[in-house]
């Protein structure tokens, strides 16, 4: 038996589910609505956030109903995380460990530290504003660089 953690030694589609929702660090990035030029195919984040998210905590109120009440909210999976890896900051733990790379040094696994994401600005806590009220033609100003 390996004494190195799961995330090193174990590929995503063996990982349990617990182990599963453990990598995710609460940034909230995979929240914020996103848009695709039609033309280059190129992902622009926006500051604009789901309305289930709670910016505060960078949490989702409903995370067992989100898919219920958000039609377009995705569960990756290890069976869609390439197809969707594309929509996911390339901070994510599931898309780097897809793409064979190591968690950053601030991701809770690796220094035991769940806000060490917030305070060093790697999540969307205090950036971000609710969907709610925005209209989708006002999108394309709330475009912002700092999730990548």
């Amino acid at each position: 038996m390996s004494t190195e953690p799961f995330w090193r030694n174990k590929r995503l589609g063996e990982m349990s589910p617990e182990e599963w929702e453990a990598l995710c660090d609460g940034c909230g990035k995979c929240c914020l609505v996103k848009l695709e030029d039609e033309d280059t195919g190129k992902i622009h984040y926006t500051d604009v956030a789901c309305a289930l998210l709670d910016a505060g905590k960078c949490r989702c109120i409903d995370y067992s109903n989100r898919q219920k009440r958000v039609s377009d909210c995705v569960t990756l999976t290890p069976e869609n995380i390439d197809r969707v890896k594309q929509w996911m900051p390339s901070s994510c733990a599931y898309r780097l460990l897809a793409d064979g790379k190591p968690l950053p040094q601030w991701h809770y696994l690796e220094c035991g530290d769940r806000g060490a994401v917030h305070r060093l600005g790697k999540s969307v806590l205090g950036r971000c504003v609710n969907e709610t009220g925005i209209e989708i033609d006002d999108l394309p100003g709330h475009i912002v660089r700092w999730p990548r």
